[in-house]
């Protein structure tokens, strides 16, 4: 529901007296519901992302073209003078995602909104500013402690510019994640000689990060389950319990990890087994026509 109003307000600011007043309401309550339906749910981290990637359908296709691509469409979209050609990255590529690569809509907008809530957020303190006398070009105000807090056109341009510019790079990663194992991944940076302590530690702490994760989910469900936490002296004195168990739970984890790499001749490298995948005509088709519409969009404005 928070999401969901959210959603509601930075779409009011962004489009209000841009839009005729009816669709600005028309367009801020589809943003709210749609906000509210694919509202995020529980998903266990790289486990999901990763079994969502080896079931798409462009899992097969080259992952250095597929990275070599997004990067430089993710360039493209941060340095977009316009709006208009990242929101068109952003539709495109999701579209490819959950079309082509057969991802489930529900699932794709679950993961969308973890990033989406913290752009609301810095759009929204982009878009309302405090004044102490009413700004020139105000299109929205509200009175605050002796001033003003306003949104002018100006920062409304700015709003919808990093909105979209935040959008389109965020596509482009999602894509990305969402079409290529983590060994894949990870062959393409050897390729391009990143060094292998930073490959190891990368993955590790991928790793590790979101089993600590679940691993502190589940016991605050323990405490929860307890009644530690139907009080606030309670809840205090639980939460320190929680995580004081869970970084001395995390140090023996380590331990053990790197007891059982050393049992498997651990010799500081840790390699996956990959296999190098054709370049079909369906990726270069597919990624080459966002390529070309964005480095056109650049050139023209």
């Amino acid at each position: 529901m928070i999401t969901a109003l959210l959603t509601g307000a930075v779409l009011w600011s962004l489009l209000v007296q841009t839009l005729p007043p009816i669709l600005l309401g028309a367009v801020t309550a589809a943003g709210a519901a749609v906000a509210f339906f694919f509202r995020r749910h529980h998903s266990h981290g790289p486990v999901a992302i990763d079994s969502l990637a080896r079931r798409s359908l462009l899992c097969e296709e080259n992952a250095f073209w597929k990275t070599g691509v997004s990067v430089l469409l993710l360039i493209l979209s941060t340095a977009s003078p316009t709006p208009l050609p990242p929101l068109l990255l952003f539709g495109f590529l999701s579209a490819v995602t959950v079309l082509a690569g057969k991802i489930p809509l529900k699932k794709y907008f679950s993961l969308l909104w973890l990033p989406a809530a913290f752009l609301l957020l810095s759009t929204l303190t982009l878009l309302w500013d405090f004044y102490r006398v009413l700004p020139e070009n105000e299109v929205l105000s509200l009175p605050f402690f002796g001033g003003w807090l306003s949104v002018t056109k100006a920062s409304q341009s700015l709003g919808r510019l990093v909105l979209a510019r935040a959008l389109g790079a965020v596509s482009c990663l999602y894509f990305l994640s969402l079409s290529t194992p983590l060994p894949e991944l990870f062959w393409v940076l050897r390729r391009v000689h990143v060094p292998e302590v930073v490959l190891d530690l990368c993955m590790l702490i991928y790793r590790y990060l979101f089993i600590l994760l679940a691993t502190a989910h589940d016991m605050r469900d323990s405490a929860a389950s307890r009644l530690g936490y139907a009080t606030l002296l309670k809840s205090f004195r639980t939460t320190g319990l929680v995580y004081g168990r869970l970084l001395a739970n995390s140090f023996r984890r380590a331990g053990h990890c790197f007891d059982a790499m050393e049992s498997r001749c651990y010799t500081g490298k840790i390699a996956f087994l990959t296999q190098r995948k054709p370049l079909t005509g369906k990726v270069i088709c597919l990624l080459s026509i966002p390529l070309a519409g964005m480095t056109f969009g650049m050139f023209l404005t």
